[in-house]
């Protein structure tokens, strides 16, 4: 028979930060909107056991994952192996890691070692807590419709995934214990002017689904899917916390309809794991003088569109290709003095996870991915969802041949072969196969 726990902590800063997630751009923390939080979800079939662990900051690299699989492993005796660590992406929490790229931003500090422990502290915590809360349960899933929360950020028409699987566990008594989403989009309606901690449209949906769908403060864990070129940036109406609030609306009822119509439970899943460690393609960067030419054509051009242009998500767009470009520029200079291997030390190997939960399997991958390689899962592997950005991270995108043909903001800050997709996919694939 199924068991369950599920359980939050706190993870806001205790003293201003920096706001981390829009480059050059000096913003500060000054107060909180919503609490950050770590929450976590425990599932054992009485052979099996996992932990699913998403964490309201912007990343969390393999450190950070280490540190808090030792502790937990030791407190409960799971395999490392079956605890998953993610973020949700918020780019209005603290600094967490070190990205080579954002050595040559000025405004942007060190990752705060003090904060660093006191977040792998309270993870183990609410990681802990839920095994100790686990009682007799029952899960479901349904498949809830995103429309409306944004779209492909380069081509709004453009490839995109809207599906939201949430995972639902209760009691044999039909009371919540949590929820677990997998959600395709980034979580940036708020922007640079925003300086108040947030979990942003995530954050929103949590406390919609809470107060007004499950009538209770259950865990809701929210992760992010492939959202390396999926943003809220085509259909906000500005970038508040109201328009957030507003999103985060648009999934709670996207929710509530899915389960009003019905929803089958099974108690007794049987939980499989198991995960891989592969080495990724470097990339080859451009020469210096190709990257400065660049640079200077795509700063020309958002200066000139701020002057002529009245459509601000092209204005937008404009700018992000222009960090892209600095950045870009500054890898080239280091990849030229040798200077990048810290950083692909601190990365690899990439770690692939699978989590199968009775018919359900659940993917994941480190860094930031782009839709298509999710799409691709999908047409392979039914049932089968893909989770990014946990158990460390690739200091960026994992992008297309197409991004780096096109030039794009996310091509330009990779640390990796656009083919790096295709590795990752292959291997799962393979994975799933072996493991059927």
């Amino acid at each position: 028979m199924l068991k369950s726990g599920a359980a939050f902590a706190n993870i806001t800063p205790k003293k201003p930060h920096f706001l981390f997630g829009y480059p050059f751009v000096e913003r500060m923390s000054t107060g909180v909107n919503d609490w950050l939080l770590s929450s976590a979800l425990y599932l054992t079939d009485g052979i099996e056991s996992v932990i699913f662990i998403t964490n309201d900051i912007i990343h969390v690299n393999k450190s950070i994952v280490s540190n808090v699989r030792k502790a937990v492993s030791e407190a409960t005796g799971i395999p490392g192996g079956n605890i998953l660590v993610g973020a949700t992406h918020t780019h209005s929490g603290p600094i967490t890691v070190d990205c080579m790229s954002s050595a040559n931003d000025p405004v942007v500090p060190p990752a705060d070692p003090e904060y660093v422990h006191y977040l792998e502290q309270q993870i183990i915590l609410s990681a802990c807590a839920a095994v100790k809360n686990a009682i007799p349960a029952k899960v479901g899933l349904i498949v809830a419709d995103g429309t409306g929360i944004g779209t492909n950020r380069h081509i709004p028409d453009g490839p995109a995934d809207l599906d939201m699987p949430v995972l639902v566990v209760k009691d044999l008594e039909d009371n919540m214990i949590a929820c677990m989403m997998i959600c395709n989009m980034h979580p940036t309606v708020l922007h640079e002017d925003s300086t108040l901690y947030s979990g942003d449209f995530p954050a929103y949906a949590r406390d919609i689904l809470q107060k007004k769908v499950f009538g209770c403060e259950c865990p809701v864990l929210h992760f992010t899917g492939a959202a390396g070129n999926q943003s809220p940036r085509h259909v906000t109406r500005s970038n508040t916390f109201g328009e957030a609030a507003r999103i985060g609306g648009i999934i709670a009822t996207s929710v509530k309809r899915k389960l009003d119509a019905g929803i089958e439970f099974d108690a007794s899943p049987q939980i499989f794991c198991s995960q891989a460690l592969i080495d990724l393609p470097r990339r080859t960067f451009p020469t210096v003088e190709w990257a400065t030419s660049n640079r200077n054509k795509t700063l020309e051009r958002f200066q000139s569109l701020k002057k002529t242009s009245n459509n601000v998500q092209e204005i937008r767009t404009a700018e992000v290709d222009w960090f892209g470009a600095e950045e870009l520029l500054f890898l080239s200079k280091q990849a030229t003095n040798g200077n990048l291997e810290s950083a692909y030390q601190t990365s690899l190997p990439a770690e692939i996870q699978i989590v199968r939960i009775g018919v359900w399997t659940f993917v994941s991958w480190p860094g930031e991915v782009f839709i298509e390689y999710a799409l691709a899962l999908k047409s392979k592997s039914a049932n089968t969802w893909l989770i990014t950005l946990t158990n460390g991270e690739l200091q960026g995108y994992i992008a297309t041949k197409e991004a780096e043909e096109k030039n794009y903001y996310e091509a330009s800050n990779s640390l990796f072969h656009y083919s790096s997709g295709e590795v990752l996919l292959s291997k799962t694939v393979e994975m799933l196969i072996t493991n059927h």
